[in-house]
């Protein structure tokens, strides 16, 4: 999707170079004009060409804000989950630091059944509770393991 966007802003900044290199102006460009006799008139095509450049260059603007936000997306969002994910690491074995992903297929069904309104079955539901059980195994989670004690210390 970047490379798409970077050859579609390529082209529309040769076009808009074009456009103002055609336009009569004091720096003597290249001034395409026309007669006005002919199909397109002088004053036609300075409209024409003050149209095609207003919108080249609007296009311009929205494909460089399209191409920022991708970037951030890409850059920000899934840099900073690789930054966390290895910050865990540090803390935790790598069984455990992988155990978020296993939650993804939960957390799909979920959003889908929230916000997209889509049927859970009990297929779906014994599957969840599947990964939910295989995840605390991986774990180490144990709610019946009863945690030692602390002694105060003389």
């Amino acid at each position: 999707m970047f490379l798409f966007l970077t050859v579609v802003q390529a082209i529309v900044a040769a076009a808009l170079v074009g456009v103002i290199l055609m336009q009569r102006s004091e720096g003597g460009g290249l001034g395409i004009g026309g007669s006005p006799s002919g199909m397109l008139s002088a004053r036609g095509a300075a409209d024409f060409l003050t149209r095609s450049t207003k919108w080249l260059a609007v296009l311009y603007v929205v494909l460089s804000i399209a191409l920022a936000a991708v970037a951030v997306l890409g850059i920000v969002t899934s840099g900073l989950a690789y930054w966390g994910h290895l910050r865990i690491i540090r803390h935790v074995t790598p069984v455990a630091a992988m155990s978020p992903a296993f939650m993804i297929p939960v957390f799909g069904v979920t959003w889908g059944y929230l916000f997209l309104g889509e049927p859970l079955s009990p297929g779906i539901l014994s599957g969840g509770l599947l990964i939910l059980v295989a995840t605390a195994l991986v774990t180490g989670f144990n709610p019946l393991r009863r945690s030692p004690i602390a002694t105060p210390a003389p």
